[in-house]
């Protein structure tokens, strides 16, 4: 069942890229995650994301990398965010830790904008 979510996910990420150019730069996110509500999907959702407590979400298993950061009382501020959505894999490996989430590469300005959406949900 995990296994059958995930390849839908993963085709929904790889269509909505191939169909449609996103005016947003959450475009990528809403294959995973709900934008409009806390409400999960194969993600949490991402409403109210910016300023809490990153690995919170309950009923995820998250990664070890974003389990730790759990245990520390680390917060999804600015900086955090856009490092996580440009390359979070080289986020949790720099930290000696693993991500579940796959890399968006969304960087630099676009990266800004994407955390402006993310605070404005």
């Amino acid at each position: 069942m995990k296994k059958a979510l995930f390849i839908a996910a993963a085709a929904a990420f790889v269509m909505g890229g191939v169909m449609t150019a996103e005016a947003s730069e959450l475009g990528k996110c809403k294959a995973c995650h709900n934008l409009d509500s806390a409400d999960k999907k194969v993600g949490p959702g991402l409403k109210g994301i910016a300023g809490a407590k990153q690995g919170s979400a309950e009923g995820f298993k998250y990664g070890s990398y974003l389990a730790a950061q759990n245990a520390a009382g680390a917060v999804w501020d600015d900086a955090a965010l856009e490092a996580w959505i440009c390359d979070s894999k080289g986020v949790a490996k720099a930290a000696h830790g693993k991500s579940k989430m796959p890399n968006q590469k969304v960087c630099g300005d676009a990266a800004k904008a994407a955390v402006a959406e993310l605070k404005a949900l």
